[in-house]
């Protein structure tokens, strides 16, 4: 008896987005990062084609984040001091396949920054590194609004992903970007009505953006409302593959920040005994954190722990097995 298998046929697939750039379009990337293309649910190659696999960049900040617990230091501490050295570190030795470079130093309460001070440090990460980079401010709009020009002039050509877009605080970014060569994050708070009437804006200042944006729907870590965020990101793909180009952009989540601003995630097991072990609690969280967003749609991690990403790299290397995605 034949059992034949029911596939859903789609009417249309994600946007294809292309990150850095080599020597021979302006850059000095080793190489490009390609995500999206998507014409199928997660990771169901028999129903559509999924030319790219997800892909994993690791956190560095231009300055020594304090209040990471031990656990998470102990991967960083020899770094900490250096950008350069703390991406190089992540690239070499836990495998990153981009850095995800926050200026928290731009922030008046953690150092008040300047542009070019930000884009000296950009510039010497930019050498430490050959792989695409993301570049985001402090998190403060009216602050990142001051650097983040001088950030895309410094690197003009590199096609770095430059955050975040936000309803409120959008214009700035998208014309850095359309000015310099770069893509960009456009961020909205769980709510796919705003999610696309942002990607809508954003086409407004330069049409061209629409294939340079990364949509960020704001995630949420395990515990914490993620069966919400999965639902938002499960009902995008959905409207991808039913034809809404508005919403037809790959994704990206900052798993890091979300887990580990977590108590289960930095608590130690003396204050709470039947949490066990807070080292092994803490990787195993992100872990779960980030294969759960897989598994939803997503194409890029933001992630911390090294443990966390060997992980999630080795799950989409099998996720991928026996498909040919180069």
């Amino acid at each position: 008896m034949v059992v034949e298998i029911h596939r859903e046929k789609y009417r249309s697939r994600v946007r294809e987005v292309t990150l850095g750039a080599t020597s021979a379009e302006g850059g000095t990337r080793r190489h490009i990062i390609k995500v999206g293309g998507e014409a199928s649910l997660p990771f169901l190659h028999f129903e559509g084609e999924i030319p790219h696999p997800p892909v994993i960049a690791m956190e560095v900040w231009d300055i020594v984040p304090e209040e990471w617990p031990g656990s998470l230091r102990a991967y960083y501490e020899d770094v900490f001091a250096d950008p350069a050295a703390w991406a190089k570190k992540c690239v070499e030795v836990y495998g990153a396949d981009l850095i995800a470079l926050h200026f928290k130093g731009a922030d008046p309460d953690r150092g008040d920054a300047t542009a070019q001070q930000c884009a000296a440090t950009l510039q010497k990460v930019l050498r430490a590194v050959e792989v695409p980079l993301i570049v985001t401010g402090c998190g403060k709009a009216e602050m990142d609004n001051l650097i983040i020009g001088d950030l895309a002039e410094s690197a003009a050509g590199e096609n770095l992903l430059l955050g975040v877009a936000e309803a409120d605080n959008y214009k700035t970014i998208a014309t850095a970007s359309m000015a310099y060569g770069h893509s960009l994050i456009a961020q909205s708070p769980i709510d796919i009505n705003i999610a696309k009437q942002l990607n809508i804006l954003i086409s407004e200042i330069s049409p061209p953006l629409l294939d340079r944006i990364i949509m960020d729907p704001t995630i949420a870590a395990l515990g914490y409302g993620i069966e919400y965020s999965y639902s938002i990101m499960e009902r995008i793909r959905l409207g991808v593959l039913g034809g809404d180009r508005m919403l037809a952009m790959p994704l990206i989540g900052n798993v890091g920040h979300e887990v580990w601003n977590k108590k289960e995630a930095v608590i130690p097991a003396a204050e709470e005994p039947s949490w066990g072990d807070q080292a092994e609690r803490s990787m195993a969280w992100e872990a779960a954190t980030a294969m759960t967003l897989l598994h939803s749609g997503m194409d890029m991690l933001i992630m911390r722990h090294p443990l966390a990403v060997r992980l999630i790299k080795k799950s989409i290397d099998e996720l991928m097995e026996g498909y040919n995605y180069n």
